[in-house]
């Protein structure tokens, strides 16, 4: 039995920048690339928020979504995720609510409860300069969802009635462990965090308590994913998202090289082995390479949906990874919604 052949995919994008490439151009291979999984049978396409990064265009998901639940049709499309200490709830609650009444049944609101930047970007996005703290996000989840269930005092317009499906995100045990308690769907991001990956998802199921929302617990993983024709290609494909992720941990953020500039750079040995490090913790390769494992994946978590996010320089190089991955996951181009096995968590 493949259990990647009967769990949704997925995708998260970054809008990626790269050396070759200006913002607008990141901008407008999102879109097609929201196209593209569409045709290809995949049921989220959900938008990173990133701040203070050369490298990412995606630093305000909500007008992203708009912009590519516009382009779609059957597509659900969301956040992943919107960073809530970064934004009063209220804001959140109208952006959002704005996004379902003109895309019913397609949002999808994923909420994480780290900032997601460094401290001084964080500040001078919630204009104060008082210390940075997540504990009080449990508080800001609850008024969030008050304003879309009409029982905060102001009025979130048009957030009452127009609820979209809200996910929490996470990648340690904390967001696992609300998300189970309250009952919601848990997407877990693995792509950053694989350590943390099966510890999180065994406190999520322990601790998830049957909701108005779900039944039943839903995980979400979201692994980064390369394809090519040959594993030879696809590791050339890896460098230059694995030379961005070095620079990052150097702190010196940058556009995402071209895949030449990446094979030419010269790492020290620190950065050898940070490289080496962030390779590991992707799947990459072939398409038979690949299918190993992530059915290896999805049988040690038990994952309910596929989420991949590919990093590489060449927009055709993106493209053709998620034809692959879609034909490998028996997916074909042109597929129905309707034909998918679940195009959405059950409420």
């Amino acid at each position: 039995m493949s259990r990647l052949h009967d769990v949704p995919l997925s995708a998260l994008d970054l809008a990626t920048v790269t050396t070759a490439t200006d913002t607008r151009t990141a901008l407008q291979h999102t879109r097609e690339l929201a196209q593209h999984v569409e045709r290809l049978g995949f049921t989220r396409f959900w938008l990173a928020e990133h701040h203070n990064m050369p490298g990412v265009a995606s630093s305000s998901p909500a007008i992203l979504i708009g912009h590519v639940a516009d382009a779609t049709t059957t597509l659900r499309v969301g956040s992943g995720g919107v960073m809530l200490p970064n934004h009063p709830p209220l804001v959140v609650a109208e952006q959002f609510g704005t996004l379902s009444a003109l895309h019913p049944g397609r949002i999808d609101l994923g909420i994480g409860r780290a900032p997601g930047t460094d401290p001084r970007t964080a500040q001078a996005l919630r204009r104060t300069t008082g210390p940075l703290s997540v504990d009080d996000f449990p508080q800001q989840l609850s008024e969030l969802n008050g304003y879309f269930d009409g029982t905060e005092q102001l009025t979130a317009m048009p957030a009452p009635g127009n609820k979209p499906d809200v996910f929490l995100l996470g990648s340690s045990g904390y967001s696992a462990q609300v998300a189970g308690l309250l009952g919601l769907p848990f997407a877990f991001a693995h792509h950053f965090s694989a350590e943390n990956t099966l510890p999180a998802l065994a406190l999520y199921r322990d601790r998830f308590r049957p909701s108005e929302r779900l039944a039943e617990p839903y995980a979400v993983v979201c692994a980064s994913v390369i394809v090519a024709d040959t594993d030879e290609e696809a590791l050339r494909l890896a460098g230059p998202g694995a030379l961005a992720w070095v620079q990052l941990r150097n702190g010196r953020p940058a556009p995402v090289p071209t895949t030449q500039e990446a094979a030419d750079y010269p790492y020290n040995d620190l950065e050898r082995l940070i490289f080496e490090d962030r390779i590991a913790s992707q799947v990459i390769g072939s398409p038979k390479t690949v299918e190993a494992q992530l059915e290896r994946l999805l049988e040690d978590t038990l994952a309910d949906e596929l989420m991949v996010t590919t990093m590489v320089a060449e927009q055709a190089d993106r493209l053709r990874s998620y034809e692959l991955l879609a034909d490998i996951a028996g997916r074909s181009t042109g597929r129905d919604s309707s034909e998918r096995v679940k195009t959405e968590v059950e409420v």
